[in-house]
């Protein structure tokens, strides 16, 4: 991938985000478009990549509208980090089916769909399309940096970015270094972030990390309970919000999420680990298999209008 010294001299050359630095987004999906979305506002080019036709397709109203809520939640008009209106970021992202438009990304933040082997493939080729300074941050919910790192020619620039759900809105992401991750790749994604508004929180590589390490187990025994019939879902949610301050339960946080990912990350956590439980609880399965998945499909724990509903993203690139 090039001589290890030229790349040192490529990242060190800039301490901030040169301008204009290209972005790759691979996935088109809820996380995808909420982090093009953080980027494109920073006032950075974006390419995000698909292999779903649909969801190509929809990106561009999506991001039209997550860009239109997080104004309206921030309290009106927003200034992006280059200056211009916060509506013309819609300008910056470019949409594609190909991983080869990503060429010249310093930057490739990877959102595809919890799944080893897909993740493998997708990191794989990347490793042999980009340039050797490019840094690939995983949006992986759970797997080990390390091992993701493992698929590629440059395990020292690859680092792990979770950010959380609705990406716009979120201050802080949980940054995921591996024992092979430099101290360079390290400051150039905690220098992307800055320039996004956004803190690292950085933690060591471990399955499922901090974050969903706790939160998987939490949201799987909330579904038990409810389907054990200990009480209804809006119950168990008004518990956790009225007793512990929560903003929202753990039902709805499941369904904000996905009940889809909830179940692969909680099998990656199981296979990772070797613990059981992390096992899916019965009605967390049912509903998965049956298609309500949350707020994208419609239904989950709860029923949502209409306006909820969002395209999935490709199978393993959204």
């Amino acid at each position: 991938m090039g001589d290890q010294t030229d790349v040192q001299h490529i990242m060190q050359s800039a301490q901030t985000v040169p301008d204009g630095s290209p972005v790759g987004i691979v996935g088109a999906g809820t996380m995808g478009i909420g982090v093009a979305q953080c980027f494109a506002e920073a006032g950075l080019p974006v390419v995000v990549v698909d292999n779903d036709p649909g969801a190509l397709a929809s990106g561009p109203a999506r991001l039209r509208a997550g860009i239109r809520t997080a104004t309206l939640l921030r309290g009106g008009a927003r200034q992006t980090r280059a200056g211009a209106p916060a509506s013309d970021a819609e300008s910056l992202v470019t949409w594609s089916a190909e991983l080869a438009d990503m060429a010249a990304a310093l930057l490739v933040v990877e959102c595809a769909r919890e799944d080893e082997d897909i993740k493998e493939g997708i990191l794989r080729e990347l490793d042999r399309i980009c340039r050797a300074e490019a840094i690939f941050a995983s949006n992986t919910s759970c797997i080990p940096v390390s091992r993701l790192g493992s698929f590629t020619a440059r395990a020292d620039r690859v680092i792990g970015t979770h950010f959380m759900n609705p990406a716009p809105l979120k201050d802080a992401v949980e940054v995921i270094r591996a024992p092979e991750t430099s101290d360079l790749t390290l400051e150039r994604t905690e220098a992307f972030l800055t320039h996004i508004g956004k803190h690292a929180l950085v933690v060591r590589d471990a399955p499922g990390f901090v974050t969903n390490r706790v939160l998987m187990l939490t949201l799987n025994e909330a579904a038990a309970v409810l389907g054990e019939g200990t009480a209804d879902a809006e119950t168990v949610d008004r518990i956790f919000q009225d007793c512990f301050g929560h903003p929202m339960g753990p039902l709805r946080t499941a369904d904000l999420i996905g009940l889809d990912t909830v179940v692969d990350s909680l099998e990656v956590l199981r296979r990772h680990t070797g613990e059981d439980r992390f096992r899916p609880c019965p009605l967390l399965s049912r509903l998965v298999a049956e298609g309500r998945v949350g707020r994208k499909s419609g239904s989950g724990f709860y029923t949502y209008p209409p306006q909820h509903l969002v395209s999935r993203g490709g199978t393993d690139r959204g």
